[in-house]
C-alpha cells in the first residue's frame, strides 16, 4: 500500500484534461503526484520529462492509501466510483468544505475572474459553443472558448488571463465532479440516450447534466425537451423551440410568407439566412442567441455570425453540392439522438429524400426511434458496420434497406441511387471505432471519397 503524504494533492488520470490539471497545479507550485490505472498509459515519457520528480503510481487505485490526502482531483474519463475512490464518496476538505474528490472544472472555477457561459446537451454542445464564441468576438469581446472542445479550461487560465468571457462546453463527466460552476448562463440543449455504462441510466445521466445550473444566474433550456429543465429554481430563465415561441421564448413562426427566428413577438432575422442547415441548427442559432442576449450581445453582431457561419468539421457539415444532391458529413453523430435531430432537421427541408448511411458501434442503443422519421424522409438506409444488422431490424418496412461492407461501398451505392433535391447524409447513430480509429477519421474518409467522386464525375 502506497500511502499518499499529507498536503499532497493525488490527479487521477493522465489523459488530456489530466495533463492539463497537472500543468496547472505545477504552475501554481501545488504539490502533487499523479496515479493512472493503465500500466503504461501514452504520453507517460512526455510527462515524466515535463514533470521530473513527480510521483506516479500505475495501476489499481486500491493500491493507494489516501488517508491524508489534500485533495483528490478526477480527469473527466475517470468515474469518481472508481475502486479504490469509492470510499472518498462524501467527505470534504476541512479547509473549504468542497468536496474530497472533484474535477479540473473545480479548479477552474476558483480562478475564474471572468463570467462564464456554459453548454452541455447529449448533442449540439460543441456548435453552440463555437457560436456563442464566434457571436461575442464579433462583438468585440475578448472571448476565451474551450473545455470538452478544443483547449482545456485550465489552460484557458493562462493562454487568456485578460479574457473578458469564458465560453465552456462541458460534458456530463466534467459537470458531476463540479460542486459549483456559477455560471453567468448555462444552457442544457438536449438529452437522448448516451453514456449509461458510466451513468447507470438516463436519471443518472441527467442529474450529471444539471450540474451545468448549480450557481448559475440564467438558464436556457428546450421548450421541446422537459429533460432539460432545471430541477431546483434559477434566476432566470430562457426557453428555446422549433416551433412558434410562447410568451417570451426564442422560436421560429412564419411572418410575410416566410420563417422567422423570433424572440417573442420581436423577429430577428430569416431562418432561411442562418447558414447551418436544417432546422435542429436553427434550434441552435436560438440557443446561442438566448444565451448572448443574456451577456448582452448586440444583436447585429450575433446575426452576422449566423449568416456567415459554415459550421465545424463532422458536424452538419456540408461537403458539396453538385448536380442538385447536398453530401451532408455528421459524423460526430455517434448516438440515436444526434441522428435523430440531423434526420429532423433536414429532412422538412429538401424538394427530394435523405439517403441515410449509418452504422458502427451501438453501444446497445435502441435504433427504432429513427424508424419513422426515416419513413417520412428516407429513399433509402444504408447501413455498414459492426451493428448495422440491429440497425436492419429496426428499420426493417419503413424504407428500402441496404447493406454495405463498410462505408466506401455505402458511398459507393449512395451516389448510384441519389437524385437531384436529395440528401446522402453520414450520420451513423453509432461509434466508429470497429472501422476507424474515431468519428473524426470516418468523417475525413467521407469527404475525402465525396470530393474524389465528383472530381472524377466532373461535377
Amino acid at each position: 500500500m502506497v500511502r499518499i503524504p499529507e498536503g499532497i494533492t493525488l490527479v487521477v488520470g493522465l489523459g488530456l484534461s489530466g495533463r492539463a490539471i497537472c500543468r496547472h497545479l505545477g504552475r501554481r507550485g501545488v504539490p502533487f503526484m499523479v496515479a493512472d490505472t493503465r500500466a503504461a498509459p501514452p504520453g507517460l515519457d512526455d510527462f515524466r520529462a515535463a514533470h521530473p520528480g513527480v510521483a506516479v503510481h500505475l495501476g489499481p487505485l486500491t493500491g493507494l492509501d489516501l488517508a491524508t490526502v489534500e485533495e483528490v482531483v478526477v480527469s473527466p474519463g475517470v468515474d469518481p466510483g472508481t475502486p479504490g475512490l469509492e470510499a472518498l464518496a462524501g467527505r470534504t476538505r476541512a479547509a473549504t468544505g468542497e468536496p474530497l474528490v472533484v474535477g479540473e472544472m473545480a479548479l477552474f472555477v476558483r480562478e475564474a475572474r471572468a463570467p462564464i457561459a456554459a453548454i452541455t446537451g447529449a448533442n449540439a454542445k460543441s456548435t453552440v459553443t463555437t457560436l456563442v464564441g464566434e457571436m461575442a468576438r464579433e462583438a468585440g469581446v475578448h472571448v476565451a472558448v474551450g473545455g470538452n472542445l478544443g483547449t482545456p479550461a485550465l489552460d484557458l487560465l493562462d493562454a487568456a488571463p485578460d479574457a473578458e468571457l469564458f465560453v465552456l462546453e462541458l460534458s456530463s463527466f466534467q459537470l458531476e465532479t463540479t460542486p459549483r460552476l456559477g455560471a453567468e448562463t448555462a444552457a442544457f440543449l438536449n438529452l437522448s440516450e448516451d453514456h449509461l455504462d458510466r451513468h447507470g441510466d438516463m436519471a443518472g445521466y441527467r442529474a450529471a447534466k444539471l450540474g451545468i445550473f448549480r450557481g448559475a444566474r440564467h438558464a436556457v433550456v428546450n421548450a421541446e425537451d422537459p429533460m432539460t429543465w432545471p430541477d431546483a429554481p434559477v434566476p432566470a430563465l430562457d426557453r428555446f423551440t422549433t416551433g412558434a415561441p410562447a410568451g417570451d421564448d426564442w422560436g421560429i413562426a412564419g411572418r410575410e410568407g416566410r420563417d422567422w427566428l423570433m424572440h417573442g413577438t420581436t423577429p430577428l432575422m430569416p431562418a432561411a439566412e442562418v447558414r447551418l442547415p436544417g432546422r435542429h441548427n436553427q434550434a441552435n442559432a436560438l440557443a446561442a442567441l438566448a444565451m448572448g442576449h443574456r451577456l448582452g450581445l448586440p444583436l447585429a453582431a450575433m446575426c452576422a455570425v449566423l449568416r456567415c457561419f459554415p459550421g465545424l468539421p463532422h458536424r452538419g457539415e456540408l461537403v458539396a453540392e453538385a448536380g442538385g444532391v447536398r453530401w451532408i458529413n455528421d459524423s460526430k453523430g455517434t448516438n440515436v439522438g444526434a441522428t435523430l435531430a440531423a434526420i429532423a432537421g433536414l429532412g422538412p427541408t429538401l424538394e427530394g429524400r435523405l439517403i441515410l448511411l449509418a452504422g458502427g458501434v451501438g453501444k446497445g442503443a435502441d435504433f427504432t426511434p429513427l424508424a419513422a422519421p426515416l419513413a417520412r424522409f428516407g429513399r433509402e438506409a444504408i447501413l455498414f458496420g459492426e451493428d448495422a444488422a440491429s440497425l436492419e431490424a429496426a428499420l426493417v418496412g419503413q424504407l428500402p434497406l441496404t447493406r454495405a461492407d463498410d462505408l466506401e461501398a455505402a458511398l459507393q451505392r449512395a451516389a448510384a441511387i441519389a437524385a437531384p433535391g436529395d440528401c446522402v447524409l453520414l450520420s451513423p447513430a453509432c461509434a466508429s471505432l470497429d472501422q476507424f480509429p474515431g468519428f473524426a477519421a470516418r468523417g475525413d474518409a467521407f469527404r475525402r471519397w465525396v470530393t474524389r467522386h465528383l472530381a472524377e464525375e466532373g461535377a
